[in-house]
């Protein structure tokens, strides 16, 4: 009987010393190549410069912004004002999925984002989007950090703001 107390102690100790410690570490503890903080791609990003958009989408797609990145879910979107296609950079695969975000073909979205050139196209880095009744942030406003880097306590502390 002792042996099985015992065991069963190490057992929960286990249990609740790897929940902790995998609790506190950043979403990008996961693979996430070229999506980390920091990276090439996301030096691209300028909060400073962040613009809004109303665009409708065309397509929900997955996206490797540059050579080696970890995929990422993207849009297609149709910017009325521009008379324009683009391509929406949201975030990794790891983080959401083209099935989580919640968004669909025909959604009309509020967009804030970085305009930029990668690889001679125009894209968007997504830092907020509205749509529906919903709002899917994914950047800071502040400074454009990225909330898959985060770790669980920002990262809710984040989310939780965004509602």
């Amino acid at each position: 009987m002792e042996k099985i107390v015992y065991t069963t102690f190490i057992a929960l100790f286990s249990l609740v010393a790897f929940s902790l410690f995998f609790w506190h570490q950043p979403v990008q503890a996961q693979n996430m190549q070229g999506w980390e903080e920091g990276s090439e791609y996301n030096q691209l990003y300028d909060a400073g410069e962040v613009e809004r958009f109303k665009v409708e989408v065309k397509d929900v797609i997955e996206v490797a912004p540059l050579p080696g990145m970890a995929k990422g879910v993207g849009l297609i979107v149709y910017d009325p004002d521009f008379e324009a296609d683009y391509t929406v950079h949201i975030c990794p695969l790891a983080y959401k999925t083209t099935k989580t975000i919640g968004i669909r073909k025909g959604d009309k979205l509020k967009l804030r984002g970085f305009f930029t050139e990668i690889d001679g196209k125009e894209v968007i880095m997504a830092s907020k989007i509205k749509y529906r009744d919903k709002v899917l942030k994914v950047r800071l406003t502040s400074d454009g950090k990225p909330f898959w880097t985060m770790d669980a306590a920002q990262l809710n502390k984040e989310l939780m703001a965004a509602e």
